[in-house]
């Protein structure tokens, strides 16, 4: 993987760049300390060799068994796996079984229709909540549920119904001890949007026919970009202090799509607290140079780009070129990551990079990475609804 950072140089104090080289012997420091909700951070506390083989017994029983993999979830619980899944999949994949993420609304008439697509289908189902108390898991789990009960026995829904969840008293916790489900546990010291390499990501891409020991390679290979994570976060520092408050990530491969949707809650739930952080947004091109192409070329000067593409020498990647130049003589200056392919091992860099420098920019912001005061609240008061 390659940072380029060819198109800031006119928008950067290259000596106020150079400060923050000593912050970074301690902010490294602590993220080797692997103090609370780190444990994403070395595959050997993220992801154990016993799961990683239960993984590939449950996918292999699960492709065999069903002609549709329901994943029941939200946030961090699903977002980093679909995202995963899209980004290695062929557009046009009629691939067995059908993957559906579902439970990320509250949607009467999304549930209604929900219902009526799974009736007649061969299903198998994975809950994923790390609470085990998700309300939008519930609702949508519950309905599914009770029409899995009415089409297969007891035994066979111990072979259907896979929960993944906290090691804690709840919910979902509670029904799988109570009727023997399989059941995966989230690590305690791995919050949702850190999860991805974690049984909750891990099952569905497995399921999905993808390599997850290439991807975990690539894992390990993104500890050899610590250097380039921290240049990332400082730039992105930098501009937040210099008043570029918005950061677009761009993609110009549509099928990338919700790997922008996951960086945008890692960035926006990991920095976004004591009224700090810079709002991150999801841009796709070329269809939104056709819509918001004018307002990055001249608008108000309150943005920047992380453009993500993958190297190759086809018109996507020459017009993203021609973009990335318009923009930087205009008013947008863009950070580019370029992957090597778009497969499993690249992958596995890109996010963890991502991780660890969304994980520093909050350090640098002096705000903790890992709580999120503001979700909690609102959870609440949804629940008092």
């Amino acid at each position: 993987m390659i940072l380029d950072t060819t198109y800031i140089k006119n928008y950067i104090d290259q000596k106020q760049i150079e400060m923050y080289e000593h912050k970074k012997s301690h902010i490294l420091k602590k993220l080797e300390a692997k103090d609370s909700m780190l444990d994403w951070y070395d595959m050997e506390t993220c992801i154990s060799c016993g799961e990683l083989s239960n993984i590939e017994q449950f996918s292999t029983e699960i492709r065999k068994k069903c002609d549709l993999f329901l994943v029941v979830a939200i946030g961090g619980s699903y977002l980093g796996g679909k995202a995963i899944i899209d980004a290695l999949s062929s557009y046009f994949s009629t691939g067995k079984p059908e993957i559906l993420f579902v439970g990320t609304n509250l949607s009467t008439e999304y549930q209604r229709d929900l219902m009526t697509y799974i009736q007649n289908r061969n299903i198998i189902l994975n809950v994923i909540s790390k609470s085990g108390n998700t309300l939008e898991t519930i609702r949508t789990f519950e309905p599914i549920y009770e029409l899995m009960k009415k089409k297969y026995s007891d035994r066979e829904l111990k072979e259907r119904i896979y929960i993944t969840t906290g090691e804690q008293e709840s919910y979902f916790y509670n029904l799988a001890k109570e009727y023997k489900y399989p059941l995966l546990t989230i690590p305690k010291e791995i919050g949702g949007r850190f999860s991805v390499f974690t049984v909750v990501g891990l099952l569905p891409i497995a399921v999905a026919g993808f390599d997850i020991h290439a991807l975990l390679k690539g894992v390990k290979k993104g500890k050899e970009y610590l250097e380039e994570a921290y240049r990332y976060a400082c730039y992105r520092d930098y501009f937040y202090h210099h008043h570029r408050l918005v950061e677009s990530f761009t993609i110009y491969e549509p099928k990338l799509t919700n790997l922008g949707e996951w960086l945008k809650q890692l960035f926006a739930e990991t920095q976004g607290k004591e009224g700090k952080g810079i709002l991150p947004i999801l841009t796709s091109n070329t269809k939104d140079l056709h819509s918001l192409g004018q307002y990055y070329q001249e608008g108000s000067p309150i943005l920047f780009e992380t453009v993500i593409k993958i190297k190759s020498q086809d018109l996507n990647d020459k017009v993203s070129t021609a973009v990335l130049k318009a923009h930087y003589e205009g008013h947008t200056p863009s950070i580019v990551m370029i992957l090597d392919e778009l497969n499993e091992e690249a992958i596995g860099i890109f996010c963890y990079f991502m991780e660890v420098s969304a994980t520093i920019g909050a350090y640098l912001l002096e705000v903790n990475p890992f709580g999120q005061p503001g979700v909690e609240n609102y959870k609440q008061k949804i629940k008092e609804v």
